[in-house]
């Protein structure tokens, strides 16, 4: 890690004090648009959809990548330094991105949103609870300068939050069981139950205990489905079905979109209509 970490401070130094937008008249003209700088999926759609052709997003997660994983080049670096505005979840989520933006007035961590109320300090999927995601979405708004533009999008997750009060009120069961714990605050949101394999990290090693514990708590609860995500392996799942004789079904965190998600124009709503079925399904619901 230490590093990694020298490997930043030579990239930053590196690059120009001077945004690159403005290095030209061109340059200059073009970006009459606000520059965000956004560390994953979901922070760039919202400022996408809050700003709209008013600024010029950059995603710093890859498609196809896993958040957690990203590793900062000189071009992500170039990007953080040029921007007008930077948005990161903090925490630590992606903690090469945090030390590459540093502390700077325009980088926002949003998980320190005013009145969003985390579950912990150390699970950051709050953008799969609409209404928390909506807070956000708010404070984004305001550092764009856009308020009553984000009035649209939070309409919309306001509805997408009834549809799931809806969908998830009467269900004949309400164990969430997940390869990895990223569905706490969907859970806690609509009175789920998450029992996931592995921790935070989706990459963590699978305690042989935990496994069990699990694999136990399937058996008792009559749990039908465990979900696996599109961008993490699905083999400890699958192990947990196969003990089980529980079937496989796709829950996604949305943490990024996979290739073929943005070839057919996926995006968050989209995505999260489809985890409302897989869950309504999986979990009985009437």
């Amino acid at each position: 890690m230490r590093t990694i970490l020298i490997l930043i401070s030579l990239a930053v130094a590196a690059v120009p004090l001077t945004g690159l937008a403005c290095s030209d008249g061109a340059g200059e003209a073009e970006v009459g648009r606000t520059t965000v700088a956004a560390g994953f999926y979901p922070l760039a759609f919202a400022a996408e959809q809050i700003g709209a052709d008013r600024v010029e997003v950059t995603n710093l997660t890859p498609t196809g990548a896993e958040p957690h994983d990203v590793e900062v080049s000189p071009g992500d670096v170039a990007a953080v330094r040029d921007a007008d505005l930077v948005l990161l979840l903090g925490h630590s989520f992606q903690p090469q991105l945090e030390e590459a933006a540093g502390d700077d007035d325009e980088v926002l961590h949003l998980l320190d949103t005013p009145g969003l109320a985390l579950l912990s300090d150390d699970d950051p999927h709050v953008w799969l609870d609409p209404v928390r995601y909506a807070t956000i979405v708010r404070r984004i708004a305001t550092a764009l300068g856009e308020t009553a533009d984000a009035d649209a999008l939070v309409r919309r997750l306001e509805r997408l939050d009834e549809e799931y009060r809806s969908g998830l009120a009467r269900c004949e069961r309400r164990d969430l069981v997940t390869s990895h714990q990223a569905f706490g605050y969907l859970a806690d949101r609509y009175s789920l139950e998450e029992v996931a394999i592995t921790g935070l990290s989706p990459e963590a090693e699978v305690d042989p205990g935990r496994l069990e514990e699990v694999i136990g708590r399937v058996r008792e609860t009559g749990a039908t489905t465990v979900f696996v995500e599109p961008l993490v392996s699905p083999r400890i799942a699958e192990t947990v079905a196969r003990e089980t004789g529980a079937t496989t079904a796709v829950l996604d965190p949305i943490e990024g979109l996979t290739e073929e998600q943005a070839a057919v124009g996926a995006d968050y709503f989209t995505l999260m209509e489809r985890n409302l079925e897989a869950l309504r399904a999986g979990l009985g619901c009437s």
